[in-house]
């Protein structure tokens, strides 16, 4: 297993840590096998979507807020009650095929850290587990 850095810069934010994910597995000489990634962070998530557009993350994160203000008033105090809901939202891991020694992600798709109580330094647990040919 494997642990990440991620520093995000904002308080919501998408940060595409595909190329990271991608070196990581290179270094290690990995062909086939599944890639596990998972935040161990009650405030941030992790996901996959479109890269090639920054619109589909600008309209993602607007959306989130939009369905969970950071204005509203919650029964959590701590000020970050919106960043829960949110990482619950998004989920906190993802499972990502590696065949030839590459992510098997689609065309546009990238795999993205989501922060939404930053800016902060952040952690992802990368396992890697081989898959018999």
């Amino acid at each position: 297993m494997k642990t990440l850095e991620v520093r995000s810069s904002k308080r919501n934010q998408m940060i595409d840590i595909t190329s990271l994910i991608q070196k990581e597995i290179s270094e290690l000489g990995i062909r086939d096998a599944i890639c596990i990634l998972y935040v161990p962070h009650t405030t941030a998530g992790i996901t996959i979507n479109e890269g090639a557009d920054p619109a589909v993350v600008e309209d993602i994160l607007e959306k989130l807020s939009e369905l969970v203000p950071y204005t509203r008033t919650y029964h959590h105090l701590e000020g970050n009650a919106d960043s829960h809901i949110k990482s619950t939202l998004v989920g906190c891991s993802v499972a990502v095929l590696i065949e030839g020694g590459r992510l098997q992600l689609g065309t546009w798709q990238r795999i993205f850290f989501c922060e939404f109580d930053g800016p902060r330094r952040r952690k992802v647990y990368m396992g890697i587990s081989p898959v018999e040919a």
